[in-house]
């Protein structure tokens, strides 16, 4: 069994599906980051960066001590390696797909992430910051559908490099973009999108991206304006 620490955010999401993907037996446990749930204690022992998603793998491969994980990156490359799927043991293979997975980590999810906000949870509109994460999501967009013009998924064969991207393109309204300007990338995001762990992993989620009322400022406080002594 593994324990899920969860919200509905794209990083959340990543890793919920690939735990669909595998049809590995697991539990989720809802952080409420607006309720500044992930500064808590339990949760901080877990993952000290107070973000989701978390991990606790209670059953790791060769037994021993449970696992507990954080940054969304590494637990998919765990969870990938304990089952020895969705990521291949040829050197040239698993380079092709550390190489994308290590793209959106440092690439295409902050960015996307900065546009997002701005769109979406900034109390007032920066022209700027719209503009320069835009234009910066627009050319990582891009990035993927050129990758994607001659082959099937991001690294040849399924792989965590598409389960890591996916949840980062689902919000691309939200992101100003358009997916007709991208059809390579249109094209693979539909076949994503109708996979059955897809369909699961989605189900019933909270769209973080939907139109909203303003946050509260104590709600602001927990989600945005952490300082290094950062507490609830």
């Amino acid at each position: 069994m593994i324990d899920l620490y969860f919200s509905a955010t794209p990083n959340g999401l990543k890793a919920k599906l690939f735990l669909e993907e595998a049809l590995l037996p697991y539990r989720v446990l809802p952080v409420s980051l607006s309720k500044g749930e992930q500064f808590k204690p339990e949760f901080l022992a877990i993952s000290p960066n107070n973000k989701i998603p978390a991990i606790v793998d209670h059953a790791p491969a060769g037994g021993g001590e449970p696992v507990a994980l954080f940054e969304s990156g590494a637990i998919l490359l765990y969870l990938a390696e304990k089952i020895g799927r969705f990521i291949t043991q040829d050197i040239h293979g698993r380079a092709e797909v550390l190489q994308w997975l290590f793209w959106q980590m440092a690439g295409l999810g902050p960015m996307a992430g900065q546009i997002g906000h701005f769109n979406v949870y900034a109390p007032e509109k920066v022209p700027y910051a719209i503009e320069r994460y835009t234009r910066e999501t627009a050319r990582l967009y891009g990035v993927l559908d050129r990758r994607l013009a001659d082959r099937p998924f991001i690294a040849g064969e399924f792989s965590i490099a598409d389960i890591a991207c996916y949840p980062w393109i689902v919000p691309h309204e939200a992101h100003g973009q358009d997916l007709a300007a991208f059809p390579h990338l249109q094209r693979w995001f539909a076949g994503m999108a109708t996979r059955p762990a897809s369909l699961r992993t989605y189900q019933d989620v909270e769209n973080v991206y939907a139109p909203r009322q303003a946050l509260s400022e104590e709600e602001r406080r927990l989600l945005f304006n952490q300082g290094s002594q950062a507490r609830a």
